[in-house]
């Protein structure tokens, strides 16, 4: 009979040795990171956009950073008092999916779990000619499709449509005291 034998080591190898080289193209490899990063996030807010929706912008042709391929965005922001709503009106394209989001200024949503801070097409009350009004308000303006701030003042206002059929239009934006709509 043959023996086998197998030699295992109880302790974890260290880590190789870096050269010089090697850390210098870990740093550049670093620094090039957070430049792609912030050159596509959206920092930081333009005080001369706030209340606004940008114009949205087709499906790219090539993606990078947090686009999708397959979608068509807008953005926007808003900077509101606590009796004011933001009333966004439009319509969207025939899509897959579409939704509006409120983001903090570094691109992440308000904590879903407590308030409404996004709303998509399937949960969107849809007027008479297929068009929507969304309201952004920090507290209920007795609207449909209220989307919460969660209680920030400001914000970053995300559209996107996936696989849309055409280039949807631009959403209009208007701001009003929420007393007045009672």
């Amino acid at each position: 009979m043959q023996a086998t034998w197998s030699i295992e080591s109880l302790d974890a190898a260290p880590p190789p040795r870096l050269t010089d080289e090697d850390l210098a193209a870990r740093f550049r490899r670093a620094a090039n990171f957070l430049r792609d990063l912030l050159n596509i996030t959206p920092l930081p807010f333009d005080p001369a956009k706030w209340n606004t929706i940008d114009e949205p912008y087709p499906v790219p042709q090539r993606t990078y950073g947090w686009a999708a391929g397959d979608a068509s965005y807008a953005m926007g922001a808003f900077q509101l008092g606590d009796d004011e709503v933001l009333i966004l009106e439009g319509t969207s394209p025939a899509c897959v999916f579409w939704s509006l989001c409120l983001w903090n200024p570094y691109m992440q949503t308000y904590d879903y779990r407590y308030e409404q801070v996004t709303i998509n097409g399937g949960q969107i009350q849809y007027e008479p000619d297929g068009s929507w009004r969304i309201a952004i308000a920090a507290r209920e303006p007795g609207l449909p499709n209220w989307v919460s701030t969660a209680g920030h003042p400001r914000g970053r206002i995300w559209f996107r449509w996936f696989l849309p059929e055409s280039l949807p239009a631009r959403p209009t934006a208007r701001v009003e005291k929420i007393a007045t709509r009672r």
